[in-house]
C-alpha cells in the first residue's frame, strides 16, 4: 500500500473513531421521551413526558406521588426493552410494589450506597455511563421529627449530575423533599390533596411550561383503584371495627392460677403446690 492510500485510511479510522466519540456522548435520539402514562402529568411538559438526557427533579413531601411517578418512567422504560437504575438514598424501596406498577425487577439495578455523600457521585456514574434510560436518585432519608428530610446536593453536584444526564443521554430523575432541594434543570413539585387526588405543578422549567398545574384522582396514578376508588385501600378511620374483623386479645389475669407447669415446663411446683403423697406413701398424718 502507498503512503498515500496508508494517509487516506488512517484519516477514514480517525474520522470513524471521533464520530463513534460523539455518538456516544449524545443523547440517544431513539428514545427521546418517557412518558408516565398519566396524561395530565405528560402533558405539563413541551417534550409529551420527560426528556431523555435531562435532569428532571420530583420534590414533595412523604406520600405525594414522586416515587410513584418515577416508577411509571421507570416502567416506561422497561416497555421500550431498556435498562434504569434506581440509588436507594433512603433505602426503602420495596420491589413487589414496583413490579406491580409496571417495573420489570429483571431490568433494574438497585444500588444502596452506605454513605449519604456517595449518593450523587453514584448517580453520576450511573448516568454517564449510558447504559441506562433512567437512573433515579433518591435523596431522601426517611422521616425525622415527623417532616420529610433529605441530602442537600451542592451546586457543583447539582452540576455534574446534569452534564452526566446529558452526556449519557439519559433522563435522572431526582426525588427530594421541599427541605432540601436540589438543583435539577427542571422541578416539579408534587402534592397530595387527600383522598381526592394529587397535584403537580412546574415550577422551575427553562423549556416552557412554567406554572403550570395539573390536578388529577388517585386513580390516574394508580388504575387498579378504580374510578371509584373501590380498591382495597383503608383511608384514616375507616378500619373495620367488628368483631369477626378485630377478634379479641386474650390476656392472662395475674390474679389466675397458674396450670403449675412453669416457664416451658421446666419449673414444676413452683407455679401451684406440690400435690400430696400422703395416699402413694401409706402415711398417716403428717409428722409435726
Amino acid at each position: 500500500m502507498s503512503t498515500a492510500a496508508e494517509q487516506r485510511t488512517g484519516a477514514v479510522v480517525e474520522q470513524l473513531r471521533e464520530r463513534i466519540r460523539q455518538l456516544q456522548a449524545a443523547p440517544r435520539s431513539y428514545l427521546a421521551t418517557l412518558r408516565t402514562g398519566v396524561a395530565e402529568v405528560d402533558a405539563l411538559l413541551p417534550s409529551g413526558g420527560f426528556p431523555l438526557g435531562q435532569a428532571l427533579e420530583l420534590c414533595g413531601e412523604a406520600a405525594s406521588g414522586r416515587t410513584s411517578l418515577a416508577l411509571r418512567a421507570v416502567a416506561a422504560a422497561h416497555k421500550e426493552q431498556r435498562l434504569c437504575a434506581w440509588v436507594d438514598g433512603p433505602k426503602e424501596l420495596y420491589p413487589p410494589a414496583a413490579a406491580a406498577m409496571g417495573v420489570d425487577l429483571s431490568r433494574l439495578l438497585i444500588v444502596r450506597p452506605k454513605e449519604p455523600s456517595q449518593l450523587a457521585w453514584t448517580a453520576v456514574q450511573l448516568a454517564r455511563s449510558g447504559a441506562f434510560a433512567c437512573v433515579v436518585l433518591d435523596l431522601n432519608q426517611g422521616l425525622a421529627g415527623g417532616k420529610s428530610s433529605g441530602v442537600r446536593l451542592s451546586l457543583a453536584e447539582g452540576k455534574k449530575l446534569a452534564d452526566a444526564a446529558f452526556r449519557g443521554g439519559s433522563l435522572l430523575l431526582l426525588l427530594s423533599s421541599p427541605s432540601a432541594p436540589a438543583d435539577g434543570v427542571t422541578r416539579m413539585r408534587t402534592e397530595s390533596l387527600g383522598p381526592e387526588g394529587l397535584a403537580v405543578e412546574v415550577v422551575r422549567s427553562r423549556q416552557g411550561g412554567l406554572g403550570t398545574r395539573a390536578v388529577m384522582p388517585w386513580h390516574s396514578l394508580y388504575p387498579a383503584l378504580g374510578p371509584e376508588g373501590e380498591a382495597s385501600v383503608l383511608l384514616a378511620g375507616e378500619m373495620p371495627t367488628g368483631e369477626d374483623l378485630v377478634p379479641d386479645f386474650q390476656r392472662a389475669r395475674s390474679w389466675e392460677k397458674r396450670n403449675g407447669c412453669g416457664i416451658m415446663g421446666q419449673r414444676p411446683g413452683r407455679d401451684a403446690s406440690m400435690p400430696s403423697f400422703r395416699s402413694v406413701l401409706g402415711t398417716g398424718t403428717a409428722p409435726r
